[in-house]
């Protein structure tokens, strides 16, 4: 195998580290039921999302899915919420492309102002505007009913973004690194022989 083939490898090798992990982390975190609405998917999509935009809309359509699958719910809503939350990874990849590319760094503040604007966005899509389409509830009546949801849900959100979100960057830096070191110690032992 050339050297260029075993640098995809492990590119490969290395992303699918960083979704199983992701949809582990999400899926044991969903089952744990820390929160009256607790949704970690936000939280672990955000430092997916600093890996690119086919990390951020693929994990948390994998990961909806996923989970629907385990627990016997697949839908409608599935596909909705999957959606919702894999065009909510696109953004969030745009962002912190450009936010990268100016210098600045996307860490534990970016990651619980995401997850905010996020929660507003993903509630505001799958809460009034879909209830009203779906379930044919008045507009104004799925919004009023939206309010106590999508508080306990910024609860959830803002507590796994400071938590959880800075932990999993740090541990996707880390599966990075290594691959990097691999890839580089290949480069020196092929340029030896």
């Amino acid at each position: 195998m050339s050297g260029r083939g075993i640098q995809f490898g492990l590119a490969a090798a290395a992303r699918c580290a960083v979704l199983g992990l992701s949809l582990g982390v999400t899926t044991a975190l969903r089952w744990a039921r820390f929160f009256p609405n607790n949704d970690p998917i936000l939280a672990v999509m955000m430092p997916c999302a600093k890996r690119g935009r086919v990390a951020a809309a693929a994990f948390p359509i994998a990961a909806m899915a996923l989970f629907d699958v385990l627990s016997q719910r697949v839908g409608v809503w599935t596909a909705v919420t999957a959606g919702t939350y894999g065009i909510l990874g696109l953004a969030f990849a745009h962002v912190y492309r450009v936010l990268a590319n100016r210098g600045r760094n996307v860490g534990m503040g970016t990651f619980l102002i995401s997850g905010i604007a996020g929660v507003l966005v993903f509630d505001f899509v799958t809460g009034p505007v879909m209830s009203s389409l779906l379930f044919r509830m008045s507009f104004a009546e799925a919004f009023i009913g939206q309010i106590p949801f999508t508080l306990k849900h910024l609860a959830s959100v803002s507590t796994y973004a400071v938590v959880v979100s800075p932990a999993l960057d740090r541990a996707f830096h880390e599966i990075e690194r290594g691959r990097e070191w691999i890839v580089h110690r290949l480069a020196a032992a092929r340029a030896a022989s």
